[in-house]
């Protein structure tokens, strides 16, 4: 399989399990000195994995957690976010220049800062109160729900927590990369039917929102330098809908939380108005040992990102246009 190490795969995962003891610790800590609110910071990827974020946690919990997209934050501010709030937040770099705007303005505010941030010594290390450095790609959705689950768990909301976590960290790894090997083919596929598409239009809901969110913009715009939309499913019968037609390219990404009605609502509609679109559902693979109450958390997404890393690797070689090349990002100033 093209760009597939199933080992460093599995090591990257069990890894990110791993860091559950080292976050535990943290989240006691702030649980213990007490806050207000939850604030998931954010721009570009970052901020579509803050989404997702939110949305689980507004779905199995009264905490009051909120998405902050960062550079609203350094223009507009929020009143909401107080010395009493955490914020949780990402980086690759720890160099993104809008986070660091925002974190050097929230530091003035009090709040305290947890960050998730891959490169150590960086300005975004420097600035957190709380830094994890773990850099693996496709963990970052696990490290953002372990901070949900933790704080839940202390909030009495999450009885099988320990439960949960002994199956994820039993048979995640290792079924995120059979389900990989199982989307493969029709990774292929996809790719070969839709690589030259002039506009492919994404749609999920739920914790597939923030995920054609990122899916659009990060990977078909940013990597691959395909024309794409995403869209939330609800708002897809708003507007969208009026401009497909036969040929018109569409993927639905369908997920198993709260918000999958939303999502199968536009899957009865798709075939009615529509000769070229596709789902994409993550109840099409299975993950032995992981409970069936358990797939709507962080499982469902991180199964729908298997398939997308196939499409991915065969959209890459299929154009010859390696995923890493940028002709703007960071290249200038701007």
């Amino acid at each position: 399989m093209l760009k597939f190490n199933e080992q460093k795969q599995i090591d990257d995962i069990q890894g990110a399990l791993d860091l559950r003891p080292e976050v535990e610790k943290i989240i006691d800590s702030v649980w213990e000195k007490g806050f207000d609110n939850i604030y998931y910071l954010g721009i570009g990827g970052t901020y579509a994995s803050a989404m997702q974020a939110v949305t689980y946690i507004n779905g199995k919990s009264n905490l009051p957690a909120y998405v902050q997209h960062a550079a609203e934050y350094y223009t507009t501010g929020n009143k909401r976010l107080t010395k009493d709030s955490i914020v949780v937040l990402s980086s690759v770099t720890g160099t993104t220049q809008e986070v660091v705007k925002a974190v050097d303005e929230i530091k003035t505010v009090g709040a305290t800062l947890i960050g998730f941030i891959d490169t150590e010594h960086s300005p975004l290390a420097e600035k957190c109160d709380y830094v994890i450095t773990y850099p693996a790609p496709g963990t970052e959705q696990i490290k953002f729900f372990m901070v949900a689950d933790r704080l839940m768990k202390n909030n009495g909301e999450f009885d099988d927590y320990e439960d949960y976590y002994q199956e994820l960290e039993g048979h995640l790894a290792k079924g995120l990369v059979e389900a990989e090997k199982q989307a493969d083919a029709f990774g292929l596929e996809f790719a070969e039917k839709h690589r030259h598409d002039a506009m492919h239009y994404f749609i999920g809901a739920g914790n597939q929102w923030g995920g054609v969110y990122s899916y659009a913009m990060c990977y078909w715009e940013e990597q691959s330098w395909l024309r794409s939309k995403s869209i939330h499913a609800a708002e897809f019968l708003h507007g969208t809908l009026e401009i497909v037609d036969e040929t018109t390219p569409v993927t639905l990404f369908l997920g198993e939380d709260e918000q999958r009605p939303l999502a199968e609502r536009v899957k009865n509609l798709l075939p009615r108005i529509c000769g070229n679109y596709t789902f994409i559902d993550s109840k099409d693979y299975a993950v032995e040992g992981i409970s069936e109450k358990y797939r709507g958390r962080v499982l469902s997404f991180l199964l729908m990102h298997c398939v997308t890393q196939r499409i991915d690797a065969h959209v890459e070689k299929l154009n010859c246009h390696p995923l890493e090349i940028r002709r703007y990002y960071r290249q200038f100033d701007y």
